[in-house]
């Protein structure tokens, strides 16, 4: 329950126009100390379970061991957890795409679900809980590749859950 707090807290600074993506370029000492706030380790935390929920939890911890035995005593980028999440799933997703749309992009997506019959259609944009005028600037082009799960009336969510990546502003 604390976490979830924690997480609906940081999910409300981000859906303000004047958040920041939890990671980019720095130019200074002072916007290093900026980018290591609330957000950037509660949204991080929440696109890790994320990603392990949608790879599975076997596959997300193998990723995790080879990032930490190419890794061990070195230092190490974003990038190279996407590599060795990459090399667990032998390229049948690319993780550091999917993930560089969350990270590097501030905010996050509003998913829009209309069900007609057996076909659902799935549509995202930019979440902006309230504008604000003087920090406001056109996130129109943003797009995430965002991993969806559902389940149907053949199985229950324990034993058949289904994927779906929309990396697209909409699908079917």
């Amino acid at each position: 329950e604390d976490f979830l707090n924690l997480i609906f807290k940081a999910m409300m600074k981000d859906s303000l126009n004047s958040s920041h993506p939890v990671s980019s370029a720095v130019q200074s000492s002072e916007q290093i100390e900026e980018m290591f706030d609330a957000l950037s380790y509660i949204k991080g935390a929440s696109l890790l379970l994320m990603l392990k929920h949608y790879l599975t939890k076997d596959v997300f911890q193998a990723g995790i061991e080879v990032y930490l035995h190419n890794h061990n005593y070195r230092t190490a980028q974003s990038d190279d957890l996407w590599d060795s999440m990459n090399e667990i799933t032998n390229g049948t997703l690319d993780v550091k795409k999917m993930m560089k749309t969350w990270i590097v992009h501030k905010g996050f997506p509003l998913v829009t679900v209309v069900r007609k019959g057996k076909i659902i259609s799935v549509q995202q944009e930019k979440f902006l809980y309230r504008v604000e005028p003087e920090n406001w600037t056109s996130d129109a082009s943003y797009l995430w590749h965002i991993p969806l799960t559902y389940i149907t009336n053949r199985c229950n969510f324990t034993h058949c859950t289904n994927a779906y990546l929309l990396d697209q502003k909409s699908g079917t």
